[in-house]
């Protein structure tokens, strides 16, 4: 499915996006011409999803971060609609346990956190719910570890 250039120029995006195509393809040691095909295919492959800029949330004042473990009856579907659809939340993973979700949530601080577990509390289907407050992130990425693709990834 990927070959070992496909790797490099994935790794090479995953470092900055942002990067020309004509460094990428020196990078590479091929065309510029031939880098942006590779691309282009690995875009309508749906193994580059997008281009994202990360920005700084504490600069819009969304510097507390929380994780919110949602217990369900079961009602899984019509709850993940409901979770996703609210503005601070960032992510929603239906997890295995007694928790059916768990919520990744910003926000400015403890007032507004309480407002958007109101929110949670009295959507139908949601039996609980857990909050733990961030505070300190250590690491937060969306890389994709491709050393498993790559023996000798470039990045170790």
């Amino acid at each position: 499915m990927f070959d070992e250039i496909d790797i490099h120029i994935l790794e090479i995006l995953q470092e900055k996006a942002r990067i020309p195509n004509a460094e990428v393809a020196r990078q590479v040691g091929m065309a510029p011409s031939a880098v942006l095909e590779r691309i282009r295919k690995l875009e309508e492959r749906g193994i580059i999803e997008g281009y994202e800029v990360r920005l700084n949330p504490a600069c819009f004042h969304q510097g507390l971060s929380a994780f919110v473990q949602v217990e369900t009856d079961g009602t899984d579907a019509q709850i993940a609609s409901a979770l996703a659809a609210i503005t601070s939340v960032q992510e929603v993973h239906q997890v295995v346990g007694p928790d059916g979700f768990l919520v990744k949530l910003r926000t400015a601080d403890h007032t507004t956190l309480a407002r958007i577990l109101q929110q949670i509390r009295p959507l139908p289907g949601v039996k609980s719910i857990r909050t733990q407050v961030v505070l300190d992130t250590v690491k937060e990425t969306r890389r994709v570890d491709l050393t498993e693709h790559n023996g000798n990834s470039r990045h170790s």
